[in-house]
């Protein structure tokens, strides 16, 4: 979050039974754009994530207490426990979620550069070529695969798809890694949300091969997620050009090839839209918690659509941060191993 009195971003890790704060990440941006060589892939780096601009996007929280996190279009980084730096990646543009899979390496969204095959015949220098890519713990590249080249190959988009003017036609913001064997889905596949194709795409890395190109009523969306052994959730941005006053959560049955809303009531009660950003959680006790990034507030629904809870995100002056992606830790030992950490702290900073 976007923390005004500091003029900066933080990571807090909020115990959601009391909202203490946990423990609170904050380390020395300057000192780690200073370590950035690839001043061709980051020309900018130091204007647009100085210390006021930059922000923690969707950081992930690691067994040891350190976070892997990125600013969004800028190097991927790691710092531990007590916000000391252990490493960055500047080899690509990174940006987006971050999600660990089933080997316990790391899913985020890319840009190459040099661009990819097609990108670099058809297009203009300006064409975002945004990339899938994995990591491992310790920021090696381990994949990197052109989202437009995916489509291009599996027949999706013809190579006409590139003769445009707009120079991010795909928009990567999620990709949701399958942990598991089902009868829809194989452990290893991942689902891309295009946010400007209005589509979600489940690829299958290990043959190249989409499987299912998803598109319904949903536009410019955000965030999905795995929720059953049959069923996606869609943050639904909603950024049609008509009905579009609220932001609404999407199920997509597998089985049945069919969408249904969930807590569609309370989310237009609570006057809930972000244009962009946005993501939802669902427990499994079919509570609901959904964010609202443009605006720095996060709702918590129990499974009888009752708000149990509202935060947003302001300070003693009234002033509202952004708020980039939190995540809900229900891993006991994952709680059981960081309250260890924190009961025995000893950071110096």
């Amino acid at each position: 979050r976007y923390d005004h009195s500091l003029s900066r971003s933080v990571v807090d890790i909020v115990d959601l039974n009391n909202f203490e704060v946990l423990h609170t990440y904050k380390h020395d941006i300057a000192a780690m754009n200073a370590q950035v060589t690839n001043t061709k892939e980051f020309p900018r780096l130091k204007i647009d994530d100085n210390p006021i601009r930059f922000e923690y996007r969707h950081p992930l929280l690691l067994e040891d207490g350190s976070i892997i996190s990125d600013s969004d279009y800028s190097v991927e980084f790691k710092i531990d426990f007590c916000s000391n730096l252990q490493w960055i990646n500047d080899e690509e543009i990174f940006h987006h979620s971050k999600m660990l899979d089933y080997e316990g390496n790391i899913w985020v969204g890319g840009q190459m550069n040099p661009k990819s095959k097609y990108v670099k015949k058809y297009t203009t220098r300006d064409f975002a070529d945004d990339s899938i890519i994995k990591i491992n713990t310790d920021g090696k590249i381990l994949f990197n695969k052109s989202v437009s080249e995916i489509l291009i190959k599996n027949r999706l988009f013809d190579e006409n798809f590139f003769n445009t003017r707009y120079a991010d036609p795909i928009h990567l913001n999620d990709i949701e890694p399958a942990l598991t064997d089902t009868q829809h889905w194989k452990q290893g596949d991942v689902f891309l949300s295009s946010r400007h194709q209005s589509s979600i795409i489940h690829y299958r890395p290990s043959t190249n091969k989409v499987i299912n190109y998803i598109t319904g009523p949903f536009a410019q969306q955000h965030d999905v997620d795995i929720i059953s052994d049959k069923e996606i959730s869609i943050f639904n941005n909603n950024n049609f050009f008509v009905n579009n006053e609220y932001s609404e959560i999407l199920i997509y049955n597998f089985e049945t090839k069919t969408f249904k809303k969930l807590f569609n009531d309370q989310l237009q009660k609570n006057n809930f839209k972000t244009t962009t950003g946005g993501l939802s959680h669902m427990f499994k006790d079919g509570s609901l918690m959904v964010e609202e990034s443009n605006y720095g507030r996060i709702i918590l629904f129990n499974n009888k659509s009752e708000k149990e809870w509202e935060f947003v995100n302001k300070d003693e002056n009234g002033d509202i941060g952004l708020t980039a992606w939190p995540r809900v830790i229900e891993d006991e030992i994952l709680i059981k191993q960081f309250k260890s950490l924190v009961e025995n702290k000893k950071c110096i900073n």
